[in-house]
């Protein structure tokens, strides 16, 4: 369930950091409150996570998934550039994140 609940939380701070985008510096209402409730939902999927899980891993994990799903996000939602590299370094970080969930006891 732990593991689960990180990979909604790293899937929620994807959305949140993409929503920094629309909420023009925090001067739009409706972005900025979406964006704080991801913010807010996101650290508690964290934190109710890491209460089983390495902090170290579920921190990374938590971001790399963030980190990775913002990217595609941008890409897909916001027409930011995609290229050959862009792709296999994300690709590396997935990889990363499932050696760290198969490495983890």
């Amino acid at each position: 369930m732990a593991w689960l609940l990180l990979i909604v939380a790293g899937l929620i701070e994807a959305g949140w950091a993409v929503g920094l985008k629309f909420t023009d510096g925090f001067t739009k209402f409706w972005p900025s409150l979406f964006t704080i409730l991801g913010i807010v939902a996101s650290m508690i999927l964290l934190s109710i996570a890491a209460r089983t899980l390495p902090i170290g891993t579920a921190y990374a994990v938590w971001v790399g998934i963030g980190a990775a799903g913002a990217v595609l996000l941008g890409i897909v939602l916001l027409g930011e550039p995609v290229s050959p590299a862009r792709i296999f370094f994300i690709c590396l970080l997935l990889i990363a994140i499932v050696g760290l969930k198969f490495s983890s006891h």
